[in-house]
């Protein structure tokens, strides 16, 4: 009872951690360090199938709750911490994960539609990244990055669809819906990068344009 106590409190003083974690950031080097010290400690269970290995009971066959809490509590911290990483911005610590994320994603695509469909959705998420940034100072050269990404982005994806449909309706879907998150920034830009969205935006003008 007394190990079962232990391993519970344990496993919620754990959860307390990650309640606590600010948004835009990880679990400590502390926090880490204890629960992989704690998972290490842990004896290894035995093979069954291995010689002399008594066969489980039918009680032992599914783990003891202590274990099954733990292994929730973990994935909770998993999920927690993709979590924070969709919501980071350029400059975060864990900002190269979530473009790792979306190039895998991107790369694992099974054709060009879906594969164009993604790229699009990694310039509406450049374009937002560009509005938490212009909340900050001294992101200028981040500003200027992110918004050659959404660029990039936004023509591989274009490019892509345009192979199967030239006037496909999600080109025109985003063109528009694009427009209307990148005009809105362009009196808090700076010069240079009013440039740099002004010509983004000459683009998908084209793109938002009905059929002709």
């Amino acid at each position: 009872m007394g190990r079962s106590r232990s391993s519970r409190e344990h496993v919620l003083d754990h959860l307390t951690q990650l309640r606590r974690l600010p948004l835009g950031g990880g679990p400590s080097d502390s926090f880490r360090e204890r629960l992989r010290a704690e998972l290490v400690s842990r004896p290894p269970r035995p093979d069954p199938a291995s010689p002399g290995a008594a066969a489980p009971s039918a009680a032992r066959r599914r783990l003891p709750w202590p274990s099954q809490l733990l292994t929730f509590g973990m994935a909770g911290v998993m999920m927690a911490a993709a979590f924070t990483t969709c919501r980071t911005v350029p400059g975060d610590a864990l900002y190269p994960l979530k473009r790792a994320a979306e190039s895998t994603l991107v790369r694992l695509s099974h054709d060009d539609v879906e594969r164009g469909e993604r790229e699009l959705v990694s310039a509406r998420t450049r374009a937002a990244e560009v509005a938490k940034l212009l909340r900050s100072s001294g992101a200028g050269q981040l500003v200027t990055e992110t918004l050659r990404e959404m660029e990039r982005s936004t023509r591989a994806g274009v490019s892509r669809l345009k192979r199967v449909s030239p006037r496909s309706p999600e080109i025109i879907r985003f063109a528009r819906d694009q427009r209307d998150v990148v005009e809105p920034m362009l009196a808090r830009l700076a010069e240079a990068h009013q440039d740099q969205a002004s010509g983004y935006l000459d683009y998908i003008e084209g793109l938002a344009a009905p059929p002709g």
